[in-house]
């Protein structure tokens, strides 16, 4: 016969700390992977509505700026990691254009959590996210 003696709470504490750290880290990953999701798609989806219901190029672009500003400090994303680009459909000499139908594109990264600077693990490790949101032009834009 065996001793079985032994002590469970150590026992638990251990098996409990070895598989509550990963979840935790994972929990943490998925929330921030979920707020720059949210934040993409938001800064896509608002700057192409923006744009399309702006009366001039000038405005479009300046309200569009502004929506993006809005947008990226809301959720918290890094303003250096977020690329915005703008292109129409069908394509003509200028963007946005009476007619088309703009096409936002914003991409970011977001990097994973508690990761140090250290040789770029933190530019290597992060994940990319994409949106993108299109919004029809009117026929009448920058008539008046």
């Amino acid at each position: 016969m065996r001793n079985e003696e032994g002590s469970a709470a150590l026992e638990f504490i251990v098996v409990g700390l070895l598989l509550l750290v990963p979840l935790v880290y994972l929990l943490l990953t998925l929330g921030a992977l979920q707020e720059q999701t949210l934040g993409a798609e938001a800064a896509a989806r608002h700057t192409a509505r923006v744009i399309g219901q702006a009366p001039d190029a000038e405005t479009a672009a300046r309200r569009g700026d502004a929506v993006m500003a809005s947008v990226i400090r809301e959720y918290g994303m890094d303003a250096d990691s977020v690329d915005m680009a703008m292109n129409c459909v069908p394509a003509r000499g200028r963007c946005p254009d009476a007619g088309a139908t703009v096409i936002v594109t914003v991409r970011t990264r977001v990097s994973l959590p508690f990761l140090p600077p250290l040789f770029g693990l933190d530019r290597i490790a992060a994940i990319p996210v994409e949106a993108q949101s299109a919004q029809k032009v009117s026929r009448l834009w920058g008539s008046g």
